[in-house]
């Protein structure tokens, strides 16, 4: 996989890995500090920046992501098609471009901004809390998906009746509602009256 400018200020250069910082923000999305990432996810967890990513192909059909089974946190459950956090410094859109090209080897298409959403989410599972300010896009995907399978463990495109269907019947991350709904404006301005979303 590919080293973006970015991950690489997270290897020192004996090529061992350094802790990964998050931006600490205020209820304003203003930055205020750092954390390294897994101490802001324990309870009661940190505010801190995110992103999440919604792409659809041009059927309008949305792109789900099942999380790698060896993920730390939520693994193994279904959610949208890229979240995570920009480092320090690192503006939401590069982030969310740059994520998702790492863990789908895909670039987006048409990527604009949603929207933000603030949420406090509890993971029953592993205890982990997510207090996020989390930066919304929406966009296409044209390209065929390159998963890494230390991230992804799962693909799906569905439409927003399939999407009801799996809800219901399969595991998501605890914040994928809260995410959806906030950027429905967007997702309904792309997909078009037609999409159902």
């Amino acid at each position: 996989m590919p080293t973006t400018p970015a991950a690489a200020t997270n290897s020192s250069p004996n090529g061992t890995q350094q802790p990964i910082l998050l931006e600490l923000v205020d209820e304003m999305g203003h930055t205020i500090g750092t954390a390294e990432k897994l101490a802001a996810h324990q309870a009661p967890g940190r505010l801190h920046r995110a992103f999440s990513v919604f792409l659809f192909d041009e059927q309008g059909r949305l792109l789900l992501q099942r999380r790698a089974l060896g993920k730390y946190h939520s693994p193994g459950v279904w959610s949208n098609t890229c979240c995570g956090h920009p480092y320090p410094g690192e503006a939401p859109f590069a982030a969310a471009a740059r994520r998702t090209y790492e863990e789908l080897g895909v670039s987006p298409s048409l990527m604009a901004e949603a929207g933000t959403v603030r949420y406090n989410h509890p993971d029953p599972a592993s205890g982990l809390v997510e207090q996020e300010f989390n930066h919304l896009f929406v966009g296409m995907v044209q390209a065929t998906l390159r998963p890494d399978p230390d991230e992804v463990e799962q693909t799906a495109f569905v439409t927003a009746a399939e999407l009801a269907e799996r809800h219901a019947r399969d595991t998501f991350s605890a914040w994928f509602m809260t995410v959806l709904d906030a950027a429905r404006p967007a997702i309904k301005e792309l997909t078009g009256p037609a999409g159902g979303w």
